[in-house]
């Protein structure tokens, strides 16, 4: 199933949290080779991961991490704003209206349907929140595994040649694409949407109008 968490309730959840942290480190630290802090118990964490965001994480059947991607809004800081503004000419991305989307990560031992369901709920929160995009940093290897997954961004800007090439772009969800993610994760709506009602309304961030509705 899909959470939806902020950081100040992932204590509720300690596998979940453990193992997200630890999927992060294999990905970008071990797998990708990103230059990211790793501590003494072997998770990825850093700065953003103090302000709060929130989280949404495919859940396994034993309760560890499948899959997680952090979200914060852009009047706040961001990564994008605060070290990758160059990419997109020196101007900040700022709007109540689009969100930051950062460390999407896939568990080595994830099923098939962790990739989809993530999108489902970055779609779930663009209606709840009644966003218009999401922005965020990839490199070229990363772009490659959102085109596989049809998640192309809209680039806004580029730097580098090559597997050093890193970009930044916007995402959106369209309301015709919630069906053909649905199948792929195998839920109804109805159950996509109960997932993000219930979860908001037990955690200690922002609940959207959608998420209070009964």
């Amino acid at each position: 199933m899909l959470r939806y968490l902020y950081g100040n309730d992932l204590n509720r959840f300690p596998k979940l949290s453990r193992t997200m942290f630890r999927d992060r480190a294999h990905q970008f630290a071990d797998r990708l080779g990103w230059d990211v802090t790793v501590n003494a118990a072997g998770e990825e964490r850093d700065q953003y991961d103090a302000l709060n965001p929130l989280y949404v994480i495919w859940e396994q059947a034993d309760g560890g991490h499948g899959g997680s991607m952090r979200f914060l809004p852009t009047t706040g800081r961001t990564m994008v704003n605060d070290h990758f503004a160059l990419l997109n000419d020196g101007e900040p991305i700022r709007s109540p209206l689009i969100w930051e989307c950062t460390r999407f990560c896939l568990s080595p031992g994830a099923d098939r349907r962790a990739a989809a369901a993530l999108a489902l709920g970055a779609g779930e929160l663009m209606a709840a929140f009644h966003l218009e995009h999401f922005v965020g940093v990839f490199d070229a290897r990363m772009e490659r595994i959102y085109a596989r997954m049809g998640l192309e961004p809209e680039v806004l800007g580029r730097r580098g040649e090559g597997r050093d090439a890193i970009g930044v772009g916007l995402w959106s969800m369209r309301e015709d694409a919630f069906a053909p993610t649905l199948g792929r994760v195998g839920v109804s709506r109805a159950i996509s949407r109960g997932w993000l009602r219930y979860a908001l309304a037990q955690g200690t961030g922002p609940v959207p109008e959608l998420a209070k509705a009964g």
